[in-house]
């Protein structure tokens, strides 16, 4: 038996190389959060008496190499013994879905996946309409970052990984970056924002607020981001916290808008307004949230939705997670009836809070790095979302 680091399963699935993804943890566990496309086999507490808890009748191919699963890294080695036992190249996810949860892909927006044109080195000509945007998706944490460019100047909002990815993404491109935004401050991750501002020499932008102990640049809502030939517009939006703030990056004619709308509006969703609130400045939050959704419904039908975080583990199938107004508009509307409608249904199908939010919290207000590894912090399924 053997152990795999997170980046070599995670280069794997991106090359598209033939893997079965086993995971062996309790089925609630798998429920909540796992690896896309794995296979699961609640094997944990039999692994953990010394029983082979059906592993040793499980048929799995044996073309390909086989890779166990769990929620530290620990009880898939016994897995993985198990299967090599039986002839199979076995190997077990180190740090397991912990560690899983720094794992990421990307898939372009603009231009559009299965399209001819790519994105461009500065060297050479932008597409005409100059937008060219990618999505870093955290897949093992759902969180959604995005590196847009004019093909020279980048941005990069809401940053959820190690500096060093966008970096190389940028530098891949031929772009360089100049501006780190966030759309809020965050409850379930650590921002990376201020890092990748200081490696890259970069503007940090942050809704005005005062929460946060660290100079920004402040963004007021209606202003004008401008990054290159690019000009994102700043829209206000409390609900989800007081400072959100979405982003519209307008299109050329005959192409749509972008919305960059954060933790506010989910293709599925709504960010959550209770998270550090009492009860009071929840239902305050509410119908702040409420007056926010209404101005982001006057919007056109065929604008983007480009959400901060995705309710599911995202594959490594090069499609970006999306939607249109209009769809999110079909089931919004009716939600929005009232606003004694509206708060109901909100308030009444909060989920779980996620783990340590309020240490998560704490870090992001001051800036400084926590002492513990951010896995053990950020681990676990996403719960910004209110699903409706």
């Amino acid at each position: 038996m053997e152990r795999i680091s997170v980046e070599t399963l995670r280069t794997w699935l991106e090359s598209g190389q033939a893997v079965t993804i086993l995971d062996v943890r309790p089925t609630a566990a798998y429920a909540a959060w796992s690896i896309p496309g794995s296979q699961h086999l609640d094997a944990y507490e039999a692994l953990k008496a010394g029983q082979p808890g059906g592993l040793d009748q499980l048929a799995l191919p044996k073309d390909r190499p086989v890779v166990t699963v769990c929620e530290a890294g620990l009880v898939s080695q016994r897995a993985a013994a198990l299967l090599a036992a039986r002839g199979f190249t076995a190997y077990s996810l180190e740090g397991g879905m912990r560690a899983w949860s720094l794992a990421w892909n990307t898939a372009p927006v603009l231009p559009e996946p299965g399209s001819s044109r790519q994105p461009e080195a500065a060297s050479t000509t932008p597409e005409p309409e100059q937008r060219q945007v990618i999505q870093i998706r955290r897949t093992g944490k759902g969180c959604l970052s995005y590196l847009i460019s004019d093909g020279a100047a980048a941005l990069v909002l809401d940053p959820a990984l190690d500096p060093t990815v966008y970096q190389q993404q940028a530098r891949q491109c031929g772009w360089q970056i100049t501006a780190v935004l966030e759309t809020h401050i965050h409850a379930d991750h650590l921002s990376r924002a201020r890092a990748l501002a200081a490696a890259c020499g970069a503007d940090l932008y942050l809704p005005a607020q005062r929460r946060v102990s660290f100079p920004f640049k402040p963004i007021a809502d209606g202003q004008q981001l401008t990054i290159g030939r690019l000009h994102l517009q700043a829209l206000h939006t409390p609900g989800h916290t007081p400072e959100s703030t979405c982003y519209l990056l307008p299109g050329p004619p005959g192409r749509p808008a972008l919305l960059f709308s954060g933790d506010t509006l989910f293709p599925e969703g709504l960010g959550r307004p209770d998270l550090d609130a009492d009860p009071d400045e929840a239902r305050r939050r509410v119908a702040l949230l409420y007056t926010s959704l209404q101005r982001l419904l006057s919007l056109p039908d065929d604008s983007l939705v480009l959400a901060g975080h995705s309710a599911r583990p995202l594959p490594f199938d090069g499609q970006p997670a999306l939607t249109t107004l209009a769809t999110v508009r079909g089931w919004l509307a009716p939600l929005l009836a009232s606003p004694a409608t509206f708060s109901a249904q909100l308030l009444s199908n909060l989920p779980a809070p996620p783990a340590h939010y309020q240490e998560i919290i704490a870090a992001n207000e001051s800036g400084e790095w926590p002492t513990v590894p951010p896995e053990e912090l950020e681990g676990g399924a996403n719960r910004c979302a209110v699903t409706l």
